[in-house]
């Protein structure tokens, strides 16, 4: 989300045949490829969760909301952020020459993409760790206190929350804009997305520095408490597994224990804070690294893409961890299925 230095429109062009995904036509071509497939595969994942989650009772709960809330943030990335990739790569491979709007940044136009786009994508990523960390905290207090879960975790709480998440995390995106004149936004020609970038100076400013630090600053302090919480509730899992064989022996079955579906939806979260964590690090480590004054024009294409694939990988989670939700996605994809038998 962070890429410094302008860059002129021969810098860009020099760049755009000197990166590794775009050195040759083929690698365009592949590389555009991707970016179709990847927009149809967010689309297709996420709209198969919300339907699961909406139009099924069962998802009905504070967990099937935050869910739904993941959803909706990755759907934005498949309906906005890919596909002005798409566009401005499709663009320079047919014309030879990229969008006059990428040669500028958004403080030397009058209207920028990237001014929507650009705070779109991270506060989007920004809503998903804050949703995978309270999904987190959700079912840590079904495992470790299953007598409150009922009177903790309400629909109306998690609203309240989900809605705080989004506020939160958007207001955030745009505060280097906001609160530093010296930070826009800009078509990177090595991550080929939406990035911010200094204005018209050519050094971080201490300011700039500091703001754009806060991005993997909140997001570790997160992620790292989202690791420990779930340490802390696949621990009390595996304890309870331990005494579960025990107490079935003794008939003394004890009824403040964590039931099997909240065991199994525990490691569900566990798995997507996993993948998450391993998708965003990249991202963090050149995002601290281009501060610091390094390029890493590879790295950047690579990073910011590995994110992005991310909107697609919890529909694939859900599905393998959770049995109901696939019987559910099963049985939503099946009238389609019997349609193609029937025209075969």
């Amino acid at each position: 989300m962070i890429e410094s230095g302008m860059t002129t429109m021969l810098d860009r062009a020099e760049a755009a045949h000197c990166t590794v995904c775009c050195c040759t036509l083929a690698n365009k071509i592949l590389m555009v490829l991707f970016m179709v497939l990847l927009v149809f595969a967010i689309l297709f994942g996420n709209l198969v969760t919300l339907a699961v989650v909406l139009g099924t009772k069962h998802f009905h709960t504070p967990q099937g909301y935050l869910k739904a809330s993941l959803a909706v943030a990755d759907l934005a990335v498949g309906i906005f952020v890919v596909p002005l990739s798409v566009y401005a790569e499709i663009y320079l491979m047919v014309t030879d020459s990229v969008p006059e709007w990428t040669s500028y940044n958004s403080q030397l136009v009058s209207f920028h993409p990237c001014n929507v786009i650009g705070p779109i994508f991270a506060g989007c990523t920004l809503v998903s760790i804050t949703t995978i960390f309270l999904l987190t905290i959700e079912r840590s207090i079904a495992v470790l206190r299953p007598l409150h879960k009922d009177s903790v975790i309400t629909r109306k709480r998690t609203t309240i929350l989900i809605v705080l998440s989004w506020v939160g995390s958007f207001f955030l995106a745009v505060s280097p804009m906001v609160f530093s004149r010296e930070i826009a936004l800009e078509y990177n020609s090595c991550s080929r997305m939406c990035n911010y970038a200094l204005g018209t100076i050519s050094e971080f400013p201490s300011q700039a520095w500091n703001i754009l630090l806060l991005f993997p600053a909140f997001d570790f302090t997160l992620l790292g408490g989202t690791v420990v919480i779930n340490i802390i509730s696949l621990s009390s899992i595996r304890q309870h597994s331990k005494r579960r064989k025990h107490l079935a022996e003794a008939e003394c079955q004890s009824t403040s224990k964590p039931t099997f579906s909240d065991i199994k939806a525990a490691k569900t979260i566990g798995t997507l804070t996993v993948a998450f964590t391993a998708s965003f690090t990249p991202i963090a480590v050149f995002v601290v690294g281009n501060v610091l004054g390094n390029k890493w024009c590879n790295f950047s294409f690579f990073a910011f893409w590995i994110l992005a694939t991310n909107s697609c990988w919890n529909v694939i989670i859900y599905s393998v961890r959770d049995q109901k939700f696939r019987l559910c996605a099963h049985k939503l994809l099946s009238p389609f299925q019997r349609r193609d038998t029937t025209k075969t």
